[in-house]
């Protein structure tokens, strides 16, 4: 018999960009670091709607802004004023994608394949990722016999 307790098993639903990366941003905190973001000038092309499915979501009860890029929510720790949630959510995430920092985004710059913006139509300056991608190869192993 073991000396140990025995373990609880938990269920986390969703999961964070903080445990992705292994870290935080400063617009996460700091809501003066994206209070000048031009939503309008920032959508991608003239579609707009796009945006219309951005909202103000909690994550283990703190606002979040899902990155669908990623498939993870990016807390928002700062205030958000009182009816402006879908807003300061929208400004979150397209500074976390104009800036490169969506995990998505960083899996891009190895798995892309086929040639296409490393930041999306966020940055007319994003550098392409994708024109040389072959697939992974595992060290020492072969296919089996007869495939």
């Amino acid at each position: 018999m073991s000396d140990q307790a025995p373990s609880r098993l938990t269920t986390k639903i969703g999961i964070d960009t903080e445990e992705l990366t292994g870290r935080t941003f400063p617009y996460q905190f700091d809501r003066s670091l994206v209070e000048d973001v031009d939503l309008i000038a920032a959508t991608p092309g003239a579609d707009i709607n796009w945006l219309e499915d951005v909202h103000l979501m909690h994550e283990d009860g703190v606002p979040a802004v899902f990155d669908r890029y990623t498939n993870a929510f990016l807390k928002i720790y700062f205030e958000i004023p009182a009816g402006e949630g879908d807003t300061y959510a929208r400004k979150v995430l397209i500074t976390h994608l104009r800036e490169g920092n969506s995990y998505g985004i960083w899996l891009k710059r190895k798995h892309a394949k086929f040639p296409q913006p490393e930041l999306g139509p966020w940055r007319d300056d994003s550098p392409t990722v994708g024109e040389h991608w072959e697939p992974a190869t595992l060290t020492d192993w072969e296919p089996p016999q007869g495939h």
